[in-house]
């Protein structure tokens, strides 16, 4: 079967981009289908798209919208690679950077120049996102001075706004109703953590509380003490009723996403650059699908800088918030967000990402599906 495809970088990841007419109109199948697309389960992934990296095995399903006020309904897919699975329980900031892009080079919404705003419904959260687009004689702009860390060279700036985004997946911004647990971990040690649900939910630990000085670099992570964090999180996973601590890295392995802080300090980054602690909130090292993030996902920038704003969380012991930017030191550099308050209340929470599209074209899957546009 040929399946009409996209392949986009959207800020630090990069995923198969597809219109909804196109995937398999049974969606007890679309689990199946972009396993076979991914060339999952492989940890090569040498048999399909994937590129054997949590970062680049994903998948964005985009269809125009029928909703008031809302252009683009838009889900999000985790592939997992070594796995039978594909978890469509959270979003991706960084994919949902290039949904805006997708939808108007694919004619999905009305272009305006010199800036088209795409209000984005995503349907794994139900939240909007606002991606504002430059737009160059109708077509997405895609050259320009803006740099992101962990992406090479430079692009257009597409501006995020996240809006109302406590209580994306579970319904509330703590989980379990605390914004502090102690946790008794599987080595008998008891550690404060906060589960905070804001974009995705995040478990954020202590660096000091898990043996870690917080400047750590993906290659610094041992296989003892990625278990050891993997521990943690699936226990919070537990608290937050996803599946059970001994289910969780199977059934749940993308949230809640474990979240390591640690108060300001000089670190070197992933390409050598040293940043200083005077340019720094917050350190943050995140993990994705069991690994060491190399930079920062969007939704855990959007989640941390929520709990920056709340009281009483653990993120409350090393970031004061001085005025509407954080700043985030991760693996591959500083990220900033922008905070839009009314009324002492977070009603928007912007970054700023690249996007470019990388290929079009289709793929070959392995088997026959029937889709939305051959039932036709």
């Amino acid at each position: 079967m040929k399946v009409p495809v996209v392949i986009m970088r959207g800020g630090t990841s990069k995923g198969v981009f597809l219109n909804k007419k196109d995937m398999p109109e049974d969606r007890s199948l679309w689990e199946e289908f972009l396993l076979d697309i991914m060339g999952s389960p492989d940890q090569r992934q040498i048999d399909g798209l994937g590129g054997a990296n949590s970062l680049t095995s994903k998948a964005a399903i985009i269809q125009a919208s029928s909703i008031e006020g809302i252009d683009i309904e838009y889900t999000f897919a985790q592939v997992s690679i070594g796995n039978q699975l594909v978890d469509f329980s959270g979003n991706c900031g960084n994919i949902s950077s290039a949904v805006g892009p997708y939808a108007i080079e694919q004619g999905l919404v009305k272009v305006k120049e010199p800036l088209t705003a795409v209000r984005i419904l995503n349907t794994n959260t139900n939240k909007v996102i606002t991606a504002e687009v430059e737009v160059e004689d109708g077509r997405v702009k895609t050259e320009g001075t803006t740099t992101i860390p962990g992406v090479p060279g430079s692009g257009s700036p597409i501006y995020l706004s996240f809006s109302n985004a406590e209580g994306a997946v579970t319904g509330r911004v703590y989980p379990t109703g605390n914004p502090v647990d102690l946790m008794t971990t599987g080595s008998g040690s008891t550690i404060p953590v906060s589960i905070v649900d804001a974009a995705n939910p995040l478990v954020f630990v202590h660096a000091r509380d898990v043996g870690l000085e917080g400047t750590e670099l993906p290659e610094d992570f041992s296989a003892e003490k990625l278990a050891e964090l993997e521990d943690i999180r699936s226990r919070a996973a537990e608290l937050c009723g996803f599946a059970s601590k001994e289910d969780a890295t199977r059934l749940s392995p993308a949230i809640p996403k474990m979240t390591i802080i640690a108060p300001p300090k000089d670190y070197v980054d992933v390409v050598g650059t040293t940043h200083h602690a005077s340019d720094i909130d917050c350190l943050i090292r995140m993990m994705s699908m069991q690994k060491p993030h190399q930079a920062l996902a969007i939704t855990g920038a959007i989640c941390t800088t929520t709990a920056a704003f709340l009281n009483d969380t653990i993120l409350s012991d090393i970031l004061e918030v001085k005025g509407d930017i954080v700043r985030l030191g991760h693996p591959g550099g500083i990220m900033q967000t922008k905070v839009d308050l009314i009324a002492g209340h977070i009603s928007a929470i912007k970054v700023v990402r690249t996007a470019r599209t990388i290929l079009e074209g289709s793929v070959h899957t392995k088997k026959e599906y029937t889709s939305a546009v051959q039932s036709a």
